[in-house]
């Protein structure tokens, strides 16, 4: 008997393998394909012939822990300690499915914001859970009436996915003051949040979990470095929270993958000494402004994109189908890759809108732009 009897093949792999017969332009997943930085690969090169290659310790690297601790004190002004409050994972999406298991029992709820990714369900049904989904509004902003409507007494937990995928915008100071009202009356329920983005944001900046002291003793943050560092396929991410939530997660962490590959490991650790995260965000602002101005004079309407690499556009100019099928339209008759919004909803609200992914070379973008203002 199947644990997930209604998952089927991702809308990601079904648009990139038609994307892949027809010889479009993949702007559909959300992975760079550009060179990762010559100072990350130099350090790789060097490494690799290094005795890095057995069993790191359970919770992660110490000096990779002890970097981490280091931004985030930076950043975000949160002192951690690295033997009790982190742990490095295997991608962000470990970490997401670590802190459900480890919190969420047989018949516990979870809300989940759609358009949501897809991971959080089905990390929930696994745990035996219930997922609750409460739509975001028309913008993709908060709802909170429904937010707080959705609350029962079998709320375990809320996911808030900021800066948000797929649709690019980031949460204000409003929005987590109104979390903070609501939550107050429910300290039962934990949050997780999900900011594998939050080194790629624009004009408006990224406010952390790590900065609010109402929620900040109630809240798992996921973190991931394919995504800060545009090594996606390392699959490295952490994990930050209260010591007291921490020592179960990494119960379960210790049974599902013990630990993360040491090599990417030493890797990032050694990397960290040089990144600028800053510069990670103006490099994504550029290639998004350029797909922005690219496209401005197209019959598709730009929706606001405050953050990640992600760009969601409004079709209705051009069709009334509903979005899988002019996706699929999109790359058999335009040679151009994307993805429907309505697969991120649990009840596929469809507003005729398409996700494109940025992070990609400006001669991909330009390829891709052109194909897309002929429409």
């Amino acid at each position: 008997m199947s644990k997930l009897p209604n998952i089927t093949t991702s809308i990601f792999s079904v648009m990139s393998q038609l994307a892949n017969e027809q010889g479009a332009i993949n702007l559909s997943q959300g992975f760079p394909n550009f060179p990762e930085d010559e100072s990350l690969l130099q350090i790789s090169e060097r490494i690799i012939r290094e005795n890095i290659h057995q069993y790191t310790p359970m919770a992660g690297l110490p000096s990779l822990l002890e970097k981490i601790a280091n931004q985030t004190l930076k950043q975000y002004s949160r002192k951690v300690n690295t033997a009790t409050e982190m742990l490095v994972t295997a991608g962000a999406t470990q970490g997401v499915f670590t802190t459900i298991n480890t919190f969420v029992n047989h018949g516990d709820e979870v809300l989940i914001l759609d358009p949501s990714y897809d991971s959080y369900e089905p990390s929930v049904l696994v745990a035996g859970g219930k997922p609750v989904r409460v739509s975001l509004n028309d913008d993709y902003t908060p709802n909170f009436n429904r937010i707080e409507t959705a609350i029962s007494a079998k709320t375990k937990m809320i996911v808030i996915n900021n800066p948000h995928n797929p649709t690019g915008r980031i949460w204000t100071e409003q929005d987590f003051e109104a979390l903070e009202t609501i939550l107050e009356k429910h300290p039962q329920i934990l949050i997780l949040g999900d900011e594998v983005y939050e080194y790629i944001t624009f004009s408006q900046p990224h406010i952390s979990f790590n900065t609010r002291p109402k929620l900040v003793e109630r809240t798992i943050i996921a973190s991931s470095f394919g995504k800060s560092l545009h090594v996606t396929g390392w699959k490295v991410g952490y994990l930050i929270a209260p010591e007291n939530l921490m020592f179960e997660m990494k119960k379960v962490h210790q049974f599902l993958v013990f630990s993360v590959n040491s090599f990417s490991q030493h890797a990032i650790s050694e990397y960290l000494d040089v990144v600028d995260f800053s510069e990670v965000s103006k490099m994504y602002q550029r290639k998004r402004d350029l797909f922005q101005n690219l496209i401005k004079e197209s019959r598709f309407e730009l929706m606001p994109c405050d953050g990640t690499y992600f760009q969601v556009v409004n079709y209705n100019q051009i069709s009334n189908k509903n979005d899988v099928d002019f996706a699929k339209e999109l790359i058999v008759n335009h040679g151009v890759a994307s993805i429907p919004i309505s697969v991120f909803y649990n009840d596929a609200t469809d507003r005729h809108m398409l996700r494109f992914c940025f992070a990609k070379t400006d001669e991909t973008l330009i390829a891709a732009a052109e194909k897309l203002c002929s429409i």
